[in-house]
């Protein structure tokens, strides 16, 4: 099986783990709003959530993204025991820094929660300190899972960091089916531990099969976990920054109409969607591919994984920006629109959700571009990147909110995005060279066309549909999805006709796998 062939295997499996994984998430949700409803145990409850999985997911996230270039520098230049050796001694060291944080959070744990609930008193701060201490056991297994997924994708395995969501939610959604009512929420926030450990289990079992045996290492004058460990600080500030661009978007819309917050943090799931599952997989899996092609010195390939994994960027989010701009509507009755969720509120998020929609593809490049320059051990550069595209998105957020509200928060998201973007290919080209933007442009510029008319296809196909079935829920439901298959079909065979090659690769594999011709 080719690179190419590989990676788009991987990348499906991904997509499709990803898709399970989110729907389960969405019914541990529903249970969690069924047994315990939302009032004040249910906001302390995710309060004191938040404190673990904002130290936990900043550990874990930071490893696993700087872990993998620099364990692939490991085994390029002292093979495979050498890299063992490296992940067992960066598994200890940081379960050591996880301890020592957890001990200090559980000392600093009233100040903690002032500091993320300043409105908590009496009762509920008490439970919310209680809560936050019994979950911040969480932090000690993500870095040691941030560890160990690095080491699977750089040995390109990637099922068990496929279906890490599975445990999480399987453990989760049995707790609130048959226990709930014995342990409380107190129990729920245990029952989160259990989950996050769970995660790290399922991963042993692919490890071993890659031949990692677990081993006590503790070397703190290792320079390859050094290089790690500084290499993550820029991207844990680089988190912070993009957390404070958040912060201002949520501050300026408080002094908009009630709804705007909301509508935004509707519309931005939306449009997170496509760049959680589909963009998140294609980076997750090219990224240890550039790894080991940067380490090996081999420019010319990582520029062209890069390529393949730009164009495959291009066919998803062209096609999902055209689709959720002129289905955003109808998108958002059928994903929200009930109960307190009125017609009004539909509209102001569909409003930004097409405006979000429009920084779709370049939120989408950013992320593989700031792969790429991981790659390269070079993790400056995407957090300077970051604090610049807060700036823009600050001083256009001041200027649009005056003309387009709520909509022009989401509107400045989008263009400093893609100002941030255009900056990061631009620095990487005069880093290695000449991108092949001709040829970008050209698959850009054809996935647009084809977008543009499977636009119209979607678009006139659901009004249709809508005028002559009626408006309930059903009806809805069921012209959106005729609507969005038909277009699916009508942009796969135009990209085909406007001979792109990654869908040509696709439908070859299909005849030859099926002999269908």
């Amino acid at each position: 099986m080719n690179k190419s062939n590989k990676t788009a295997k991987s990348a499906l499996i991904i997509i499709i783990f990803s898709l399970g994984s989110k729907f389960l998430g969405f019914i541990r949700e529903v249970l969690i709003a069924a047994k315990f409803g939302s009032g004040m145990e249910t906001d302390t409850f995710f309060i004191a959530l938040s404190a673990s999985a904002l130290i936990g997911g900043f550990l874990q996230n930071a490893i696993n993204t700087t872990f993998i270039p620099v364990i692939s520098e490991v085994e390029s230049k002292e093979g495979k025991k050498g890299k063992i050796e490296h992940t067992n001694n960066m598994i200890n060291i940081i379960f050591f820094v996880s301890l020592i944080l957890t001990v200090v959070a559980l000392l600093g744990t009233p100040m903690l929660v002032k500091l993320l609930a300043s409105g908590f008193e009496d009762e509920q701060f008490d439970l919310a300190v209680k809560l936050t201490r019994i979950g911040l056991p969480m932090i000690l297994f993500s870095g040691v899972i941030g560890v160990m997924t690095g080491y699977l994708q750089s040995e390109q395995k990637f099922n068990a960091t496929a279906i890490i969501g599975f445990p999480y939610n399987f453990v989760n959604i049995f707790f609130l089916l048959f226990l709930s009512s014995i342990f409380g929420i107190k129990g729920l926030m245990v029952t989160r531990v259990v989950a996050v450990f769970s995660q790290l289990l399922v991963q042993i079992p692919e490890a071993r099969a890659s031949g990692f045996r677990y081993k006590f290492i503790f070397d703190i004058k290792d320079k390859y976990i050094r290089k790690a460990l500084y290499l993550s600080l820029p991207i844990l500030i680089g988190v912070a920054i993009n957390d404070l661009n958040a912060i201002v978007d949520r501050t300026l819309a408080s002094s908009l109409v009630l709804g705007s917050i909301s509508a935004l943090n509707y519309a931005n799931k939306l449009n997170g969607l496509v760049l959680g599952v589909f963009i998140s997989a294609i980076t997750t899996v090219i990224f240890p591919v550039l790894s080991k092609e940067a380490n090996n010195e081999n420019i010319d390939g990582v520029k062209s994984t890069m390529g393949y994994g730009i164009n495959l960027i291009l066919l998803i989010t062209v096609p999902a920006t055209v689709g959720m701009i002129v289905l955003a509507k109808p998108i958002v009755e059928i994903a929200f629109q009930r109960g307190e969720f009125d017609a009004t509120a539909t509209l102001m998020t569909s409003q930004a959700l097409i405006f979000y929609s429009i920084g779709l593809v370049a939120s989408a490049l950013r992320l593989l571009v700031t792969r790429v320059y991981y790659s390269l051990q070079d993790t400056k550069t995407p957090m300077i990147n970051g604090a610049i595209s807060v700036g823009f998105n600050i001083v256009l957020n001041l200027i649009l909110v005056k003309y387009m509200a709520h909509a022009g928060l989401a509107l400045a998201t989008s263009i400093a995005i893609t100002i941030a973007t255009i900056m990061l290919l631009y620095g990487l080209k005069k880093k290695i060279g000449s991108l092949g933007t001709k040829e970008y442009m050209i698959t850009f510029l054809k996935t647009g066309l084809a977008s543009v008319i499977m636009g119209l296809v979607a678009y006139i196909v659901y009004y249709v549909l809508y005028g002559i079935l009626g408006a309930s829920k059903l009806y809805n439901l069921v012209s959106l999805l005729v609507a969005v298959g038909l277009a699916v079909i009508v942009y796969g065979v135009l990209c085909y006709l406007f001979r792109i090659d990654e869908v040509r690769d696709m439908v070859d594999r299909i005849r030859e796998r099926f002999r269908l011709f």
